[in-house]
């Protein structure tokens, strides 16, 4: 019996009419803090979501809100058509994984899988099956008898995926639970993360603070700012399309055009591209990977006339290599922007860059 066929699904057409969960204007307070402001959120089955956010924003709030350990000061929260928050953790089909995996140290790996199946007494040969089908899955099925302290970050972080994963539940959430890795090691658990995943297609709800592998991970982002949804979209879409200033500057790095709109035309300092804005004054978002040296797009215009581009002369300040591309610092009429490009050896002195109008994304303050 496999993790994935024990786990009862609702009909097709019922699971295409509604989500697997549902966060309905949740409002979470502690004292006189309104820790989370009316949050709205639905969550499809078989979905990586990721709650993005600075430290305090209400993610890991929100996550326990699920879970069970905490309550709701107001709103409601749904799962399979039925109220989630009115039951207590244990009757949830949600498990945890947490920053630190608090794995028992005195058991060994097979033993720390089963203990919750244990506790909830499941017949002792049901469990030897959960547990060789949940450490196969995680591909740790070859360390049963190993102890804790034995393995590496990332085993120890496999085994308490399957530590949830055995209780089958239809919705895991995680908090951080690659934070503790080094770089090398959460890079390639990323990539684990998301092929367990797509493999079992159990609904995933990560928390994290790094916008890199929010990217990497997720179906959707869901970021938060303050206790409130900011934006939430796939991350082509969140970074692409930015709907906010903060969102623009909290996704990868942008270069913010305070510019004055007149006669479609917008206008910052020294640059001028055409707009479909109204007139008055914008902010428009501008990544750096979206700025070009102008010498390598000569022919740009020529070979795509429906593309309007805008050109403009910097002094070059700084670069930074990064291997690949390099990240240039430079002036232009007063104020500094970042431009990323191909590596290609030093620049300095005054340069002709360009960049595409549609690039100038127009966002909110």
């Amino acid at each position: 019996m496999s993790l994935g066929s024990a786990i009862p699904q609702p009909l097709e057409e019922e699971r295409a009419a509604r989500p697997l969960l549902e966060v309905r204007v949740v409002v979470k307070r502690f004292g006189n803090h309104e820790v989370l402001k009316g949050i709205s959120l639905t969550i499809a089955a078989g979905e990586f979501i990721t709650l993005l956010g600075e430290s305090g924003s209400g993610k890991t709030t929100m996550l326990r809100l699920i879970a069970g350990f905490e309550q709701p000061s107001s709103g409601e929260i749904w799962m399979n058509g039925s109220r989630l928050d009115t039951l207590p953790p244990y009757k949830r089909r949600v498990n945890t994984v947490f920053q630190q995996y608090a794995l028992f140290p005195h058991l060994n790996v097979r033993d720390n899988v089963a203990y919750g199946l244990r506790v909830t007494n499941t017949p002792s040969i049901e469990i030897d099956t959960r547990v060789i089908d949940a450490l196969r899955m995680v591909k740790m099925d070859s360390f049963a008898s190993a102890r804790p302290a034995t393995l590496s970050g990332g085993q120890q972080q496999r085994v308490a995926l399957a530590r949830a994963l055995v209780n089958r539940p239809l919705l895991l959430l995680l908090d951080e639970p690659l934070s503790a890795l080094d770089a090398n090691l959460r890079k390639e658990m990323q990539s684990e993360l998301k092929s367990l995943q797509r493999e079992v297609g159990i609904t995933f709800l990560f928390v994290t603070h790094d916008q890199d592998e929010a990217m990497a991970l997720s179906d959707r982002i869901a970021l938060l700012r303050n206790g409130a949804l900011e934006q939430i979209g796939s991350p082509r879409e969140i970074y692409s399309h930015p709907a906010t200033a903060y969102t623009a500057r909290f996704i990868g790095q942008t270069n913010l055009l305070r510019a004055e709109i007149r006669g479609g035309v917008a206008t910052c300092g020294a640059l001028r591209w055409p707009t479909s804005a109204p007139d008055g004054p914008a902010v428009f978002s501008l990544r750096p990977e979206a700025i070009r040296l102008a010498d390598t797009v000569a022919d740009s215009a020529a070979a795509n006339p429906s593309a309007p581009e805008a050109r403009f002369a910097a002094i070059v300040k700084q670069q930074l290599y990064g291997g690949a591309s390099e990240l240039l610092e430079v002036e232009c009429g007063g104020q500094t922007l970042r431009v990323k490009i191909s590596a290609r050896g030093p620049l300095s002195g005054k340069q002709d860059f360009i960049f595409s109008a549609k690039d100038a994304v127009r966002v909110t303050e």
